[in-house]
């Protein structure tokens, strides 16, 4: 019997159980990359202007500045939710293309 060659391409995805994954593994990336960088570049424009005015910088939370707590606090908790969400959403996609391969080959 002569086996198939196994090819994965993240942009051109086999359909099925690959594009699902696929899809699961950009959102978790797009979610990261949003908070992380989009956080800082709200912080970059909202900074404090000549005035001395800035809402990030007067504003505290649980006595730290608020960019500071977001920065050491917020974000390796929000990474440790996306590879929760990760797992649950990729054993949910797992468990349904399982399924559907035993009713397809009963």
């Amino acid at each position: 019997m002569q086996r198939e060659p196994y090819d994965v391409n993240l942009f051109r995805p086999r359909r099925g159980y690959m594009t699902g994954e696929v899809r699961i593994i950009l959102a978790v990336l797009l979610g990261w990359g949003a908070v992380t960088f989009g956080f800082q570049i709200l912080l970059r424009l909202l900074a404090r202007n000549p005035a001395g005015e800035g809402f990030f910088t007067d504003f505290t939370f649980l006595s730290f500045p608020w960019h500071f707590w977001f920065t050491a606090q917020f974000l390796p908790l929000w990474f440790i939710i996306l590879c929760i969400m990760f797992n649950v959403y990729i054993d949910r996609h797992a468990e349904h293309h399982s399924r559907k391969r035993e009713r397809s080959h009963d």
